[in-house]
This record gives C-alpha cells, sequence and structure tokens, in this order.
C-alpha cells in the first residue's frame, strides 16, 4: 500500500485528483440511492448522481473557502439555469440543435475571462447536455432541478468537510519571493558584489513563477481585482529581471547609488506587503521619489564641462539603468499595493464592484478579454467553435438517427472535448484512438455484470474513484475506460438490462465519436506551433507599434515645432490584446505533446521579448508624462524618430519571418550617439536647468530603444 501510495503521490501533485475522486465515492453514492431507494424518482436520481459527478469530479476551485464556496455556490445556480434551457430546448429538435450550438460557444468562450470559469467548463456543459439529449416533458423540469440543487447542496458541504484543500495562491508567494531575492540582489550590488549562488537563486525564482503561470491550461487569475493584479505582476518581474541581469556588477555611481538603495527598501517592504497583507509603503514611495529627483538634477548639474560623445554617454548610463530600474521597481510596488488593497475590502465592496482607486473596473476587464479574443487569429476562438460545431452535431444526429440513448452520442463528442484533442493537430487522432479503446474497454467489462444489481452497487464507489484517479495518474484512455465504467453502472442500476447496455452504449458512444472525428477533420488545426507563431508574430508587431507611439508621444513634447502627441491609449489597449492571445496560444504550445522543434528557453524568449517591449513603452511614456518644454529640438527629434521607425521596422519584418517562414534580419547595430548628442548639445552646455533635463530625458529615450534593440541577437 506505501508503494502505491508513493506512486500515486508521484503523479497527481497536492493529491488534488484523489481528493476530488475520494468526495464523489462517497457523496454520488450516497445522492444515488436517497434518490433511487427513498424517493424512488429515476429523474431526480440521475441528475442528482450526474449533478455531483460534475460537480465534484469535473471542477476544484482554489483560493480561501469562502471564495471556493462562493464559487461552488454560482456554478449550482447556472447549472440550474442551463438544465432549465435545455429541457425547454429538447422539445424540438432544431431548438436542441440550435442551443447546444450557442450555449457551447458561450461557455467554451467565456472561460477566456476568468480561471474560475474555464474550470468549470466541463460541469457547465454536462448540465446543459444532459437535459439536452434526453427529451422529457416539461412535467420532468421540476425533478431534474431538484436533483441538481440537491447535489449542489451536498457538494459544498463535501468541499469544506470532506478533505478540504489547502488554500494556495498559484502566484502570490512565488511573486513574493521573487521580489524578496531581487531586493537582495541589489543590494549585493551596491555593494560591488554579485554572489553567483544569489544570482542563481534569483533567476531560478523568477523562472518558477514564470513555469507556475505558464504551466496551467489557462491564465491562473479571475475577474477579481487582486487576481488581475497578480497577473500583471508576472510581466512587470519579469522585465525587472532582465534590467537586473544587464546591470554591470561594480560599485555604482555615486549619483545613482541613493536611487538604488530607495529601490531595494520599496522591493522589500513590497514583498513583504504582498506576503502578510499589512504594512505601508508611503515611506518607501517617498523616499525613491525623492532620491530619483535628486539623481535627475544632479545629473544635469555634474555634466562633464569638456567631453566626447562617447564620454558623455558612458558618464550618463548608470544614471539611465538606475532611472530604468525604478520605474519598474515603482510599478511592481504600485500593482502590490493596489492588489492587497483588493483582497482588503469587506465583502460588501467587493459585491457592489468598489474598486481601489487605479485598478480599473470589472465591466471594463470583462470587455477586454472578451474583444481580445474576438479576433480570427486567436486560438481560443477557434477551439470554441471546434467544439460548440461538434457538440451541436451531436445532438442533431442523435436526435435524426433515433437512437434510444442520445445522451451517450453527446457524451461520446463530450468525451473528445475533454482530452483537448481539438486543440491540437497531431495530438487528435492518438486521443480519439485512446477513447475509442477505453469506451469499448469499459462497456465490455459492464456488460460481463449483466442484471446483477448487487454487484453495480459494490463497484460504483471504486469505479467513481478510478474514473477521477485515471487520468492523472495512468493515461487518457485509462480515464475513458473507468468514466463509462461509472456511467455504465448507473444505468445498469437504473434500468438493469444486462449485457445488451454495454454494446448499445459502446454503439451511441461510438456515432458521438464519429462525429467529433468529423469535425475535427473539417476543423483541422494545424497544431499549436503554427498558432504559436502568429500570435507571437502579432504581439511582437503590436507591441513594437506601440513603443513607436511612446516615442514619438515622449518626443513631440521637448520639441514647440510640433503639436503634441496625444498618448497611445488604442496602441496600448491592441498590443495588451495581442499579449493575451499570445499567451493562451503559449499554454497551447506547452500543452501539446510531441517533439518541439524549438526549445522552450526560445519560445520563452520570445514572450518574454513582447512583455519588455511594451513595459519600455510604458517607461518611456511615464519619463515624458510630467514634461512639456519650449525650444526647437527638431533635429534630436527626428533622429529618435528615426531610430524607433528602424527599430520597428526590424520587428516588423521579424514578425512577418516568423509567421510565414522568411528570412529573419540581421540585428541591427548600435545607433552612432555623435548626432543625437551634437542636436541636444546647446541645452546640454546652456545654463537652463529645464532645457538639460529635457536633453538628458531625449538621451534617455534613446538608451530605452537601444535596450530594445539588445533583445534582437537572443530573438534571432
Amino acid at each position: 500500500m506505501r508503494a502505491i501510495f508513493r506512486w500515486v503521490q508521484g503523479r497527481d501533485a497536492g493529491f488534488s485528483a484523489l481528493r476530488r475522486a475520494g468526495r464523489a465515492a462517497i457523496v454520488m453514492p450516497l445522492m444515488f440511492g436517497v434518490a433511487v431507494g427513498g424517493i424512488g424518482d429515476a429523474v431526480l436520481a440521475m441528475f442528482a448522481a450526474f449533478g455531483s459527478m460534475a460537480l465534484l469530479l469535473f471542477v476544484d476551485f482554489g483560493g480561501a473557502m469562502r471564495e471556493r464556496l462562493l464559487a461552488q455556490g454560482m456554478l449550482v445556480v447556472t447549472g440550474a439555469v442551463l438544465i432549465t434551457l435545455g429541457t425547454l430546448a429538447a422539445q424540438y429538435v432544431w431548438l436542441a440543435t440550435v442551443g447546444m450550438l450557442v450555449v457551447g460557444f458561450v461557455v467554451l468562450f467565456v472561460g477566456v475571462v476568468s480561471s474560475v470559469l474555464a474550470g468549470a467548463t466541463t460541469a457547465l456543459l454536462i448540465s446543459f447536455i444532459l437535459p439536452v439529449s434526453l427529451p422529457g416533458p416539461l412535467s420532468t423540469l421540476p425533478d431534474r432541478l431538484g436533483g441538481w440543487v440537491l447535489a449542489g447542496a451536498v457538494t459544498m458541504i463535501a468541499i469544506s468537510v470532506l478533505w478540504p484543500a489547502p488554500a494556495v495562491d498559484p502566484l502570490r508567494a512565488p511573486i513574493a519571493k521573487a521580489c524578496s531575492l531581487m531586493a537582495r540582489r541589489l543590494r549585493a550590488h551596491l555593494d560591488g558584489e554579485d554572489s553567483a549562488e544569489l544570482a542563481q537563486e534569483s533567476v531560478k525564482a523568477v523562472e518558477d513563477l514564470r513555469r507556475g503561470f505558464f504551466t496551467t491550461p489557462y491564465r491562473p487569475t479571475g475577474l477579481t481585482t487582486q487576481a488581475r493584479m497578480l497577473v500583471r505582476l508576472v510581466d512587470q518581474i519579469v522585465w525587472l529581471d532582465s534590467i537586473m541581469e544587464d546591470m554591470p556588477v561594480r560599485r555604482p555611481n555615486p549619483v545613482a547609488r541613493e536611487v538604488k538603495v530607495a529601490g531595494a527598501e520599496l522591493l522589500e517592504g513590497a514583498a513583504a506587503l504582498l506576503e502578510t497583507g499589512t504594512g505601508d509603503l508611503t515611506a518607501e514611495f517617498t523616499k525613491l521619489r525623492n532620491a530619483r529627483a535628486a539623481m535627475e538634477k544632479k545629473v544635469t548639474a555634474t555634466l562633464p564641462v569638456h567631453y566626447g560623445p562617447t564620454e558623455f554617454v558612458q558618464d550618463l548610463y548608470p544614471s539611465f539603468r538606475a532611472q530604468e530600474m525604478t520605474f519598474a521597481i515603482t510599478e511592481i510596488a504600485e500593482t502590490i499595493e493596489l492588489s492587497v488593497a483588493a483582497r482588503k475590502r469587506t465583502w460588501w465592496q467587493q459585491l457592489i464592484g468598489l474598486q481601489p482607486p487605479g485598478a480599473g473596473s470589472t465591466i471594463r476587464s470583462f470587455r477586454e478579454r472578451i474583444g481580445a479574443h474576438l479576433q480570427r487569429n486567436s486560438v481560443w476562438l477557434h477551439n470554441s467553435i471546434r467544439g460548440a460545431i461538434a457538440l451541436s452535431v451531436a445532438v442533431l444526429v442523435s436526435y435524426v438517427s433515433g437512437v434510444g440513448h442520445s445522451f451517450w452520442v453527446v457524451l461520446g463528442s463530450m468525451a473528445v472535448l475533454r482530452s483537448n484533442a481539438l486543440s491540437t493537430g497531431q495530438n487528435t487522432l492518438r486521443a480519439l484512438v485512446g477513447t475509442t479503446v477505453g469506451i469499448v474497454l469499459g462497456g465490455l467489462l459492464v456488460s460481463a455484470i449483466g442484471t446483477n444489481v448487487t454487484i453495480s452497487w459494490i463497484l460504483l464507489p471504486f469505479a467513481i474513484i478510478l474514473a477521477g484517479l485515471a487520468p492523472a495518474v495512468i493515461s487518457f484512455a485509462a480515464g475513458q475506460a473507468a468514466f463509462t465504467i461509472t456511467l455504465l453502472v448507473l444505468f445498469t442500476i437504473i434500468e438493469p438490462t444486462g449485457w445488451q447496455t454495454g454494446l448499445v452504449r459502446i454503439e451511441d458512444v461510438a456515432i458521438g465519436g464519429a462525429v467529433s472525428l468529423a469535425v475535427g477533420i473539417l476543423f483541422w488545426p494545424r497544431g499549436a506551433a503554427p498558432a504559436m507563431r502568429r500570435a507571437v508574430a502579432d504581439a511582437l508587431t503590436d507591441s513594437a507599434h506601440y513603443l513607436r507611439s511612446a516615442v514619438d508621444y515622449g518626443v513631440s513634447r521637448c520639441d514647440e515645432c510640433v503639436p503634441a502627441t496625444p498618448p497611445p491609449t488604442g496602441e496600448a489597449q491592441r498590443a495588451a490584446a495581442s499579449a493575451r492571445r499570445m499567451d493562451d496560444a503559449f499554454r497551447s504550445y506547452l500543452a501539446e505533446r510531441g517533439s518541439k522543434h524549438v526549445t522552450l528557453a526560445g519560445v520563452s524568449a520570445l514572450v518574454t521579448a513582447v512583455a519588455v517591449i511594451r513595459l519600455t513603452a510604458e517607461a518611456i511614456l511615464d519619463l515624458w508624462e510630467q514634461d512639456s518644454s519650449s525650444g526647437d529640438r527638431t533635429a534630436a527629434r527626428r533622429n529618435v524618430l528615426a531610430t524607433g521607425k528602424q527599430l520597428v521596422d526590424w520587428y516588423d519584418e521579424t514578425a512577418a519571418a516568423l509567421a510565414n517562414g522568411g528570412k529573419v534580419p540581421q540585428p541591427l547595430a548600435k545607433t552612432d550617439d555623435i548626432q543625437l548628442i551634437d542636436a541636444v548639445r546647446h541645452d546640454l552646455d546652456g545654463n537652463d536647468p529645464h532645457a538639460t533635463a529635457t536633453a538628458v530625458k531625449v538621451i534617455w529615450t534613446a538608451d530605452h530603444l537601444d535596450a530594445v534593440r539588445r533583445l534582437q541577437a537572443g530573438l534571432g
């Protein structure tokens, strides 16, 4: 038994599958027995049994117990609505077909806005598939709803008292750890040291954070403000890590030292605030703002009297790196403050949607996430359409063919959808073969039971445990066999028809599998890798154009000869939408089995580059947000704009090569600093501190572009 326990533990992280299966093995037979033996209602029994299975086996909400119970309760209510709609739609063939198409698409697609919704997809689909594929008069609706609500009430008790899962936040603890380690590493830089062990530990913490973020089938987030803020932190921390990787290991320039001290203190305070939920960062924010302002003032006051371009750039570079770092740390700390403030809201404030200042509304977030995937190149949209069509056609075939148990036809399609086969081209056939083998073996085994109801009752708990555990610890085919055994045992108890039960069920499920196979061929996906290439290409293009617009906005504010450019709000939204689509495509790529022609590190470099480009654009916007200068700086503005255009053109060509298989252009050489410094020399040599500060910002903007240019060597 110890060997079996260790074997399960090695394949079922945190015993998540075993926990779900154990609960279901207790609750489902209990509900079924009460409905069949106590109430004597076969319809109520069926919906109580399937409700228990859907609400315990196919969904496992995370977070605090209060959040889990709230999510479970909303799932029960939504399922009841879908059961009502499914029963009404089942009165007419055309309505059932169209209803399955619409509901299937909405349920599959809406998961893009929240991991809670995405995790409940299978349970929600079952709550509609069951009533729509089992036609019955409207008089059966109370029994159907009664069975579902009974199952829902008992499952809410089960998740709270039967082996409750520990409250685990997949992002908060790793984010806090990464922030703490980067603060320690920054302090080591202050002393001119960079311990290899400390650097390796810091980099590993960031990689663990990225791995935990990307190795789930969907973003580990919901629509809550706290969840949205935590997801935003992932990109910000990856960016700060890339900045620290480029920091030279030597004692910092005295001009930048105080800024780095204040930055380390703010980062440490933010990590502690995220872990404990208590504290105040006001003093740390003030210290960092004052240190940054003092640095900028000192930079303009201590410029070398006699300098060449190379000497000047070298002298100014440490202050730029400090400015870049402070922006990243400030963004991280502000986001953590918003997350903690959202967490501290009362239940009433959360219910009415009261947001912390600067967090943005839930409705806006919902609209942006949906809009991001209503695009032809969205992987999530493609999969939602495929799944909805497969289920709809299965419903139509089940009605037209006149099979005796139409639910099993739709179940055959559902089985294929559960394997995610329609989202990965190269694995579709493999998953379908595994499904068929599992169904045949399970059906033959249950056929041998015959009409012996006693054996069926004895087998039921074990079949449930195996159905919940097998997909995680054995294989998909084994899971399908166990799942089929469970359902066949249920029908044997309700209607003991002997060995014919298994044969009829196999025939019906085979029809459903054939429907899914046909839909899969008609809408055959090319696989996650091509979708990944297209998504990254779009994200690179949109992020680069956002960067160019940010540069245009910034340098237009330093030259009175041109009107100030408005903030690039539209470009920012397009870049964010592309990044979301890329995120989902990347998850599909990671989930797709088989050989990868590009290493995971290589793909991660592409994904990281998109985040760095977008955040660099935001840093440039922040740099110029409070600045509006007089004076003619046409030459400097044109120089920076030309550099930005050249950079964006490179990313456009690279994106086209990535999407279409063309040749990647050679990395750009560093732009000559002589022309830019000559263009602002009169401001640097003058006696106007404000003009000098503006000239320094122009050079820092060029430095931001150069930081993005340095990504090219790794991307090629």
